[in-house]
């Protein structure tokens, strides 16, 4: 007996606004992320996903963190996404440091804050687990896409450092202090939560399928236009063609050197006679 494949029409206008959420876009929804307690997950693991969940909402998620603690694995955080709903990337972290948010007596900034995300560490680009590792923290943590932000919207700054085996997460609050002039001088101050974790297993997707979620809609690439380069800087350099120019009509400054003479006047001189008549004795 042979399988078809049938196309399930909505029945009711609900139904046809939840298959319709669900098609690919172009412009994909901003990701987000859902946060899971094993049962076995001891306090310093809930505490972790408390303090991540401050940070993140559950909806429509992409994004997975699971937390939980045994003797082989204890402090486990294990951190993944998505692609076409099925798994893409999963990197286990074990936790072995951990200050939490109100630990940390300073004032915070508030829920839903975009921050600054810094990567420090030639780990992160060198080593392939690392380089998936920054990808995904980026995916996590990045909020939604805006248009703009404000000087006084940067006040957040998220900072990963991968040193000698281990990956260290930071989180500061960014002070604007009067300098005396037009840009405010600049101090970080320590919020929480504050992170020493280390990898553990990791499982990647491949080179290609990784390669295919990264591919952009072929109506969201920008169109090439003629006679504009680019350097590696970024810097855009244009050709402009023009039509050939007079430069005998080119207007020059007024100068006695510069100044044209008459033709005439010219070619006297140029025989060697004299323009003026000479006196007879």
């Amino acid at each position: 007996m042979e399988a078809l494949d049938r196309v399930v029409k909505p029945k009711t206008k609900r139904a046809k606004r939840f298959l319709e959420k669900r098609e690919p876009k172009l412009t994909e929804n901003t990701k987000n992320a859902i946060l899971i307690k094993g049962g076995n997950a001891n306090l310093t693991v809930t505490e972790v996903l408390k303090d991540i969940e401050f940070f993140s909402k559950k909806s429509d998620c992409s994004l997975f963190l699971f937390g939980s603690h045994n003797k082989k694995r204890p402090n486990n955080l294990i951190i993944g996404r998505m692609f076409d709903y099925h798994v893409l990337d999963m990197i286990e972290l074990g936790i072995e440091k951990f200050v939490s948010l109100k630990d940390i007596k300073n004032s915070k900034c508030p829920e839903g804050t975009k921050p600054m995300l810094i990567f420090a560490g030639d780990t992160f680009d060198l080593n392939e687990e690392y380089r998936r590792l920054k990808s995904l923290l980026i995916d996590f943590f990045r909020g939604p896409t805006v248009p703009s932000v404000r000087l006084a919207g940067l006040e957040y700054v998220l900072h990963f450092t991968a040193m000698d085996g281990k990956i260290y997460m930071r989180s500061y609050k960014v002070l604007l202090k009067k300098s005396g002039c037009k840009i405010p001088r600049i101090e970080l101050e320590d919020m929480g939560p504050s992170l020493d974790l280390v990898m553990r297993r990791t499982h990647l997707a491949s080179e290609d399928l990784y390669k295919l979620s990264l591919k952009q809609p072929k109506a969201l690439k920008p169109k090439k236009k003629k006679n504009i380069s680019h350097d590696i800087f970024g810097t855009s350099y244009g050709r402009i063609h023009m039509q050939k120019q007079d430069l005998s009509k080119l207007q020059t400054r007024k100068m006695k050197g510069l100044k044209r003479k008459p033709i005439a006047k010219m070619t006297e001189e140029g025989e060697g006679i004299s323009p003026k008549k000479s006196k007879s004795v």
